[in-house]
Order: structure tokens, then C-alpha cells, then sequence
């Protein structure tokens, strides 16, 4: 039976502590408990249905958590304040000193540096790889190798990564297969494909109005109580636990997630093949041209499209600065980072986004000055925002 992750979500009902048809807001930091043992039993893990404290868990928190997970297909999930207190405890959870990772080389600019510049303090070293080469992958493998790190649709180059392959590589030498999926929620189901966690900056499409921050990890029941754990769990003890406040914004939000993914996807794809018919070097999974289109394809669930983030270049730095100071005059859209609002967004990524990996590795992962990032909005007229794009690019003779 196909997976349908928003009718997932729309089967969740949670009725207020009055009947409100939105869940009551859990505003506490902390909870009381009827007796010593109820208190004794919950710090031990074994009560269900009690709350010990807010950086552990919340009534709002699982709400949001319960919804994440089954838009996943996953057993459970932890939500956080951001999508790097998501990804940083999950690498934490899973290797120790001594370990080793293989990692996509093109993958957000703060995974990388953590990856790159933090986590060799702790003695658990990084191979950075062309993801899209399995065996380049299984030749990067090694015996102290626990995890395989990648995007499914990649920061900012847009690579796409086969996850259904990965995982067979990932079962084959006994790894955990972990992805983040911030730049295709619906459009893609990585767990559905053999991912044994899959991480979202929920800061992005899946809030969709750039007013918070979040992450979320999905993955086994066991995988998330163990990162829960007040013993030795890393979101625990890391504490980059989410507000409550928050998740039931994000929770509110995520109703309309279908809705504003399929007009992302197409708003995206008709810029792409106009910008394409141009002569732009436009970079799009859903263009034919793109390299692992075939790929997006063979995994994606259809009605969700290609997703909402394209890149052009533009040929150099000014050039590509100039443009987006001169769209943002035409309100088209922010010179901004972050992506999923529902205006269009645009930067820079070399020097923005992707500013931590240093230039030389820039150039080798094909990263360009002249590169522009778009995550594209909700325009209900596509064909005036394209009309006026063209316009600004005609103006600095770009076309």
C-alpha cells in the first residue's frame, strides 16, 4: 500500500483540555506527581504518561512529535529547539570516540562545520564523499565506520541521494543510514526507503512562516528513548529541548504542510525550466537535465513534486549581488538565509550558508561564486514573478 504521509497527519486528532479543537498549551517547566514513587518510576523511564520535566518532554512537545513521526512512517520522535540540536545530538548518540563517519561533502554549512571542526575533538573523524557515487561510498567505509550522513536533497548544490541504495549499503557493513530531509518533506519518505533516522530543520518548510526554530529526530522507539534518557541521553543532557509555545505553532502549521509543498514544487519547476530555456545554468531535480533526476523520481511521493529550491548561476559574485539587491527592490522576494517562507528567499550560499567549508573545498564540490540559492514561495501568479525576474536579469545584463 502506498505511503501517504499527510493523510498520516490529518488522522491525528487532539482535542484541548476544554474540547478545543487545537491541544491545550502545556505551559510548565515542570510537573508535580501524586506520590514519591510515581516521581522514582518516571526518572527510571518506566512510566508512560507522566512528565518529569520540560527539557525531557512535554504534553505539546509529543503532540508535535506523535504528527512528525507519522508524517515519517516512524515509530517515534524527539523534537528540538533547532534543526542542529536535532542533528548534532543524534551523531553524538550514535558514535564515541575513536569513530568514524562517511558523509555526503555537500550537506548545510553548520553540519559540516560540526562534522569538519568540533567532533574530531572528541576523537570521531569525518570522510567527505561525492554521495551520489556509491562506490565512492563503500570505498570510504571503514572498520571503525558507524554511521552514513547525507541529505537527500543536498545544501546548496541540490544533489539528491539514493536512499533506497545507501541503505543497502548502510545494512551491508551494519551502519546507521541517517538523513536529513529539511529540503523535501512529503515530497520524499526516507524511513519508507530503508533511512534508520531521519532528521528536519523545522524551522523551514515545515513551519513555513520563519517566526521559529526547530528540529525533529525520527527513528525507532528504542533510538529516541535513548536519546531521552537522563542517564546518557544526548538530547537530554545537551538540552536543546523546544518551547512548548513553539511546538504548538509548528503543530498548527503543519496542517497546511501538503498544501504549500505542492505550490512550492510548482512554483519551483516552472521557474526552473524558464530559467533553464534561457540559457541560465539552472540546477532543479525536476528537470530533466539534472543529473539525478531519474533518481528524485524513483523515490519521491508524486503529488508533492520536486520540492521548492533551485539554484542559477549567474556568473560571478556581483553579479549575482547585484541581482538580488535589485529583486528584493522589486519585492520579489528577501535577500535572506533560510528557506521553506512563503516568500521567495535568495542568497548567496558561498558566502552565506555555506561559509564554514573553506574555499578550496568550495571549488572541488563545484560550489560557485557566481551561484544563487532560491527557495521559492507561494506566488499565486508564477508567470508575473517570472516576468519580472527576466526584467531584473535583462536590466544587469545577465540575459
Amino acid at each position: 500500500m502506498k505511503f501517504k504521509p499527510a493523510n498520516n497527519i490529518q488522522d491525528l486528532q487532539y482535542f484541548g483540555e476544554f474540547g478545543g479543537v487545537n491541544p491545550s498549551i502545556s505551559d510548565s517547566s515542570t510537573y508535580t506527581f501524586l506520590s514519591a514513587k510515581t516521581m522514582f518510576d518516571t526518572f527510571e523511564g518506566n512510566t508512560d504518561g507522566c512528565y518529569l520535566y520540560s527539557r525531557h518532554s512535554s504534553p505539546s512537545n509529543l503532540y508535535l512529535s506523535e504528527a512528525l513521526a507519522a508524517m515519517e512512517g516512524t515509530e517515534s520522535a524527539n523534537v528540538s529547539a533547532t534543526g542542529m540540536g536535532a542533528i548534532t545530538p543524534t551523531i553524538l548518540q550514535i558514535c564515541e570516540s575513536g569513530d568514524h563517519i562517511v558523509s555526503s561533502r555537500t550537506i548545510y554549512g553548520g553540519t559540516y562545520a560540526f562534522l569538519k571542526n568540533f567532533t574530531p575533538r572528541m576523537g570521531i573523524e569525518t570522510s567527505f564523499v561525492d554521495i551520489t557515487k556509491l562506490e565512492v561510498v563503500e570505498a570510504a567505509i571503514t572498520k571503525k565506520t558507524k554511521m552514513i550522513y547525507c541529505e537527500t536533497v543536498s545544501n546548496p548544490l541540490l544533489e539528491v541521494a539514493d536512499i533506497e541504495a545507501l541503505s543497502v549499503l548502510a545494512k551491508k557493513h551494519n551502519l546507521q543510514l541517517v538523513v536529513d530531509n529539511t529540503f523535501s518533506p512529503l515530497s520524499i519518505s526516507p524511513a519508507q526507503l530503508g533511512a534508520n533516522i531521519v532528521i528536519h530543520s523545522l524551522t523551514k518548510f515545515i513551519n513555513g512562516s520563519s517566526d521559529t526554530m526547530g528540529g525533529v529526530i525520527c527513528g525507532t522507539t528504542d533510538f529516541i528513548n535513548s536519546q531521552k534518557s537522563v542517564i546518557d541521553g544526548a538530547s537530554m543532557l545537551l538540552g536543546a529541548s523546544m518551547d512548548s509555545m513553539r511546538a504548538a505553532s509548528i503543530l498548527k502549521n503543519m496542517r497546511t504542510l501538503h498544501i504549500r509543498i505542492k505550490q512550492h514544487s510548482r512554483n519551483a519547476r516552472y521557474l526552473a525550466e524558464k530559467f533553464d530555456a534561457d540559457g541560465l545554468k539552472t540546477v532543479y531535480p525536476g528537470l530533466e537535465s539534472h543529473p539525478s533526476h531519474k533518481t528524485f523520481k524513483s523515490m519521491m511521493n508524486e503529488e508533492y513534486g520536486f520540492g521548492g529550491m533551485l539554484t542559477i548561476d549567474v556568473g560571478s559574485l556581483d553579479n549575482a549581488n547585484t541581482l538580488m539587491e535589485l529583486m528584493q527592490e522589486r519585492n520579489l522576494g528577501y535577500l535572506a538565509v533560510s528557506l521553506g517562507f512563503y516568500k521567495t528567499l535568495f542568497s548567496a550560499p558561498g558566502t552565506s550558508t555555506s561559509s564554514e567549508i573553506p574555499l578550496d573545498e568550495q571549488k572541488k564540490m563545484g560550489l560557485t561564486d557566481g551561484l544563487i540559492r532560491f527557495s521559492i514561495g507561494l506566488d499565486n501568479d508564477i508567470e508575473r514573478t517570472y516576468q519580472m525576474i527576466n526584467t531584473c536579469m535583462k536590466e544587469i545584463d545577465i540575459l
